[in-house]
C-alpha cells in the first residue's frame, strides 16, 4: 500500500515520555537569594536591619537563623517571624549595630540576650549591678538553701487554699539557719498547737546571709508572682518553751 504524501509514519508501541522537571517557582523565597536588607516581626513589633548586622556574632542562635536557607516563618507581609518579646528586641539589634550595651529593662534584655545566645552580650549583662546581685549573689544563696524553691511553691499552695471567702489567708513558715536551730525547731513544732503539715520549713544552709535576708527573699520571690504579702514574727501562746519569733514567722497574702 502505498502511503500518501501527507500522512504520518507510523511509530512503535512506546510508553508516554516523562513529563520536564518543573524549574522551582521564581517567586518562592527558597529560589530567591536572602536579600542584604531583612525586615522582621518580633512578637508583633517591626524591625528592618541588615543581614550582616544579625549575623555578627557567628554561632550565636540568632546568627544560625539567618545563615543558609532561613530557618523561621514569614508572616503574611513576607517579614521573618520571630515569636518573642519585641518590645526588647531593639536593645539586642542596637548591642549589634554599635556594641552599646543597654541600660534599661536589665533583666528582661538578659533573658532575650541568652535565648538568642549572644555570648559576649550575656557576659556584659552578667557584669552589671541588676544581674551579678541576682546571678551570682542572690541565686547563689538560694541554691544553698534546700528545697527552696519547691518550699515557694508550697507556700502559695497553701494560701490558697486557705483563701475561700477571706480576705487574706496566712502561712505559718519555720526558717533555721544552722542544725542546732532545726532540731530546735522540731521539738518546737511538737508543741505548737496546729497542723505541722501546714507549716513551711526553710534551712539550715551553710552561707553568709542571715534569716532576715531568707524572709526578704521570700517575700520578693512571691511578690514577682504577682502575690500581695507581707511577713512579721508569730507569736504563740505565753509560756512557750523557745521564743516564737526565734523560729516561727505569720506570712500574710491578701487577697483583695
Amino acid at each position: 500500500k502505498k502511503r500518501t504524501l501527507h500522512e504520518p509514519r507510523p511509530r512503535p508501541n512506546s510508553a508516554p515520555s516523562p513529563p520536564l522537571p518543573q524549574s522551582p517557582c521564581p517567586n518562592s523565597p527558597s529560589s530567591l537569594p536572602l536579600s542584604p536588607i531583612v525586615e522582621l516581626n518580633i512578637g508583633g513589633e517591626v524591625y528592618t536591619t541588615t543581614l550582616s548586622t544579625l549575623k555578627k556574632h557567628p554561632g550565636s542562635k540568632l546568627a544560625d537563623m539567618f545563615t543558609g536557607q532561613p530557618k523561621l516563618r514569614t508572616d503574611t507581609e513576607g517579614r521573618f517571624f520571630i515569636d518573642r518579646p519585641g518590645t526588647y528586641f531593639k536593645y539586642i539589634l542596637e548591642y549589634l549595630r554599635s556594641n552599646q550595651v543597654p541600660t534599661q529593662c536589665i533583666q528582661d534584655v538578659y533573658k532575650e540576650a541568652l535565648f538568642y545566645d549572644i555570648e559576649p552580650l550575656v557576659k556584659q549583662l552578667e557584669d552589671s549591678p541588676q544581674i551579678f546581685g541576682e546571678v551570682v549573689a542572690r541565686k547563689q544563696f538560694l541554691a544553698r538553701v534546700p528545697n527552696y524553691s519547691e518550699n515557694i511553691e508550697l507556700m502559695i499552695r497553701i494560701a490558697r487554699a486557705e483563701a475561700v471567702a477571706s480576705r487574706q489567708s496566712s502561712v505559718i513558715v519555720c526558717v533555721v539557719r544552722t542544725e542546732e536551730d532545726a532540731v530546735k525547731c522540731h521539738d518546737s513544732l511538737n508543741n505548737l498547737d496546729m497542723d505541722k503539715k501546714s507549716v513551711v520549713k526553710f534551712g539550715p544552709w551553710k552561707a553568709t546571709p542571715s534569716i532576715s535576708d531568707l524572709l526578704d527573699c521570700i517575700k520578693m520571690d512571691i511578690e514577682v508572682k504577682g502575690y500581695k504579702i507581707s511577713f512579721q514574727p508569730h507569736v504563740t501562746e505565753k509560756g512557750f518553751r523557745f521564743k516564737s519569733y526565734d523560729f516561727f514567722y505569720k506570712f500574710l497574702f491578701t487577697w483583695w
